[in-house]
């Protein structure tokens, strides 16, 4: 998918025939990395049948898919059928962050005792290379490391309620902060995630949940509130 134009890149997909659900598994995969990289802009509306189309399938799974997004409140589908992310509003905003600041520390915190040595050298991985992102100015790649980083820890907690819920409080709010990174740059983005793994490597809970609390603060609260500011000064 362009950052530019909303529309997935065909070589995402095989255009191959397959089984149905393995095309579903494969289109939901493809527009959830493109919601988490900022690849839709919000209010930007797209087609069905011109997302099926750059994905190489048919209709009929990028429908499914889309409903289940917008189940998720991900996604809208207009009345004209058009696909577009919703516009991110203060309240919106302000709703995601608290629940992202309620449901994260505690996922991080319950998924502490699973993590060792193995995940905590996969994190500094994670971590190094989301530097180099933000060095050279590579937005997308920072959004994906980031996501990347954050589940690592996440899905250690092997929650069947809060990590659900987290995942889609991360796809209705990253292609909005794309944008906010796209107008103000990643750099002055303080990095916790070294605090993070600190945290990991000492088993320290209460740390660890700090970092992560203070991550989406700095994070996604000073730089998106500012966002909104600019909008509506």
């Amino acid at each position: 998918m362009s950052d530019r134009d909303g529309e997935l890149h065909p070589a995402a997909m095989s255009a191959d025939p397959r089984p149905r659900t393995s095309t579903r598994l494969q289109v939901e995969q493809a527009v959830r990395t493109a919601l988490l990289t900022g690849r839709f802009i919000p209010g930007k509306a797209v087609t069905l049948r011109g997302l099926a189309k750059d994905l190489g399938v048919s209709p009929m799974p990028v429908r499914e898919v889309i409903q289940r997004l917008a189940a998720e409140n991900a996604l809208e589908i207009r009345l004209n059928g058009r696909v577009q992310v919703p516009e991110m509003t203060a309240p919106r905003f302000s709703e995601i962050l608290k629940a992202r600041l309620l449901l994260e520390p505690e996922l991080a915190e319950m998924a502490l005792p699973k993590l060792g040595k193995t995940e905590a050298s996969r994190l500094k991985e994670l971590d190094d290379a989301l530097d180099a992102s933000l060095g050279s100015g590579d937005t997308e790649g920072y959004m994906f490391l980031n996501h990347a980083f954050h589940f690592e820890i996440y899905k250690a907690a092997r929650s069947q309620i809060l990590l659900p819920l987290t995942e889609s409080l991360w796809l209705q709010f990253a292609p909005y902060m794309r944008t906010v990174y796209g107008r103000v740059g990643t750099s002055s983005l303080v990095d916790w995630h070294k605090e993070a793994i600190k945290a990991v490597h000492d088993r320290d809970a209460g740390a660890l949940r700090g970092a992560i609390a203070a991550d989406i603060t700095e994070g996604m609260g000073m730089l998106g509130r500012r966002g909104l500011e600019a909008i509506n000064p």
